[in-house]
């Protein structure tokens, strides 16, 4: 059966939008989607479909559900059935199991954050603490916040109610070393942490008693990956889809205070940077992404390094950053939330942010020496590889704010799309040049080689490459692709080497990919578009699969071949 773990994690990655709309089509309609509903005639739409409560409703019929229901009843599944065919669709791999022991899961951190939180009620150094930062009684209980006590008070309340110890070490409430058992979290304010669909998978907690570690976060489980996790979106969700907007900071008092000063679209990454695993999430919404994090040196490494992933991904929105050791929840508590709303208000774009931080510290001062050609020059590199990164129009728009910052003509920034400058050289020869010694002196398709070069540089990653790819989208190299899946490399060896290209890092290679993917598939469908002898439903459905093929793309997620041909 499939594990219960899998199947949250699946409702946790969904949108009921996208996989609606893969079976019928879908019309806006103000923050909702509307369409003639498919399980009874009617002329008038009376089917709506809400994003931020990811459900849906006939008005007609009364037929409503989430998004697995809708599957079940559109496609005449069971359940199993329904969870294999989203799975499917949106490429998620899905793990089995022939025990029920995670129905256990949820009691246990439900059981143990119950027990923080009544902890926190008795504990007047935590409770006092929480006073000082502003804190109301109503957000303590909105956001659930708890008090860990030691580490045998909260070994003992597991053992005297009978939970199994391995699991609840398991899901990193506790943990054993050289003495035994100890609890993962002892004596700190705990902040429990939920997927957007309300399930607790976690906690992070802040220490009140002067430990080294000031935050630490559950153990990765099954349950809890906080590279992909984000605190306070289970609360935030649907002012999230109201308001087209959502801001992200650094800390978990900076939610809670947002939150109480009216900022309900707020949430924090979990101690660590924004990643590639949170981009689907983000994604769902369609929201304008504000980051508001410290002006200190982590802070704004974090902002640069979010921003540039978040300019790649096609992110609306921009960077605020807080000065003078003062965050979000220094604002709130201070009562000075219309200031907070004002800086707000104006973010700086990602792209000029990225830039900034590049050619200048958080000081303002040059990181070079502007007057020298050859620091000048170094800077100039580093402006180009990060450009590279960005789809044309965006490179193209902000090269004149680039070479306004070091007081260069534009001329002399390039931009080159999917690949660093470490490659550029190569591909504006790419026209020019051919492979010494082939027998019909053929042109070299650069590209091309460069993501057969990748699958020989990176062999732990063969087998998902390779997955991905299909031999239809080599022009030029065909054959060569070919031989790599029987094993016989010699051949691509040999252009390789002729061919001189310098590596590409894993990530520079996974961006090269996903636009090498991408065009292929928007070739194969704009050729789809032009046939005559399809009809409109046909060409219907090949546009939804081509969307969600497109979307996880841009979000630098590799998908299986997929022939949109065959529908």
């Amino acid at each position: 059966m499939i594990s219960k773990i899998s199947i949250d994690n699946l409702k946790n990655q969904i949108d009921i939008v996208d996989i609606i709309s893969s079976f019928i089509e879908l019309k806006k309609s103000g923050a909702n989607f509307k369409a003639c509903c498919p399980f009874h005639g009617e002329d008038t739409p009376s089917f709506t479909v809400s994003p931020t409560k990811q459900i849906y409703h006939c008005f007609g019929c009364s037929n409503g559900g989430d998004a697995i229901k809708f599957v079940m009843e559109y496609e005449k599944l069971s359940y199993p059935e329904a969870i294999e065919k989203i799975a499917a669709l949106t490429n998620f791999n899905l793990e089995y199991d022939n025990n029920d022991s995670q129905a256990l899961n949820t009691s246990i951190l439900d059981a143990i954050n119950n027990y923080y939180q009544d902890n926190l009620l008795n504990n007047q150094n935590a409770l006092q603490y929480l006073s000082l930062r502003g804190i109301t009684k109503e957000s303590i209980n909105i956001f659930q916040i708890g008090y860990a006590p030691s580490s045998n008070d909260t070994i003992n309340y597991l053992k005297s109610n009978f939970f199994d110890l391995n699991m609840a070490k398991e899901l990193g409430v506790i943990d054993s070393g050289n003495n035994g058992l100890y609890a993962r979290f002892i004596e700190r304010i705990t902040f429990p942490i939920f997927l957007q669909s309300g399930k607790l998978v976690g906690f992070g907690g802040r220490t009140i008693s002067g430990h080294n570690a000031k935050y630490v976060n559950s153990p990765a489980t099954k349950l809890f990956n906080k590279s992909a996790l984000l605190f306070g979106y289970n609360l935030a969700r649907e002012s999230i889809y109201q308001s087209k907007e959502i801001i992200i900071t650094e800390g978990y008092l900076d939610v809670v205070m947002l939150h109480q000063a009216g900022f309900t679209n707020s949430v924090a990454t979990l101690g660590t940077a924004l990643t590639l695993q949170h981009i689907p999430l983000l994604k769902k919404s369609d929201a304008k992404v504000i980051l508001g994090y410290d002006g200190d040196k982590a802070g704004m490494e974090a902002a640069y390094k979010a921003s540039i992933l978040l300019a790649q991904n096609d992110f609306v929105g921009g960077v605020v950053i807080f000065q003078n050791a003062h965050d979000p929840a220094d604002y709130v508590k201070e009562g000075r939330v219309d200031e907070l709303k004002s800086i707000l208000l104006y973010p700086k774009y990602f792209v000029e942010f990225a830039l900034d931080y590049i050619v200048k510290d958080n000081l303002g001062n040059y990181k070079f020496d502007i007057n020298r050609p050859e620091e000048k020059q170094k800077i100039v590199v580093k402006i180009e590889e990060f450009l590279s990164t960005l789809k044309p129009v965006m490179a193209e728009e902000f090269k004149g704010y680039a070479a306004h910052l070091i007081n260069l003509h534009p001329k002399y920034i390039k931009t080159t799309l999917g690949v660093s400058s470490k490659t550029q050289k190569i591909n504006t020869q790419k026209n020019n040049y051919k492979t010494p010694n082939s027998p019909q002196n053929q042109m070299v398709d650069i590209t091309e080689i460069l993501i057969l070069q990748g699958i020989l540089n990176y062999p732990d990653k063969k087998n998902i490459i390779l997955t991905a790819l299909d031999s239809s989208m080599f022009r030029k190299h065909k054959e060569e692709f070919e031989y790599l899946l029987n094993e016989d490399t010699d051949k691509l060896t040999s252009i390789i080497a002729r061919t001189e290209l310098q590596t590409l890092t894993l990530k520079e290679y996974q961006i090269q990919l996903c636009d090498f993917l991408l065009n292929y598939y928007k070739k194969q469908f704009n050729l789809i578009s032009l046939d005559k002898t399809l009809t409109f439903k046909e060409k219907s459905t090949v546009t939804k699969e081509f969307r969600i093929i497109e979307q996880r793309l841009k979000g630098r997620n590799l998908l299986p071949y997929f022939n949109l041909r065959k529908n």
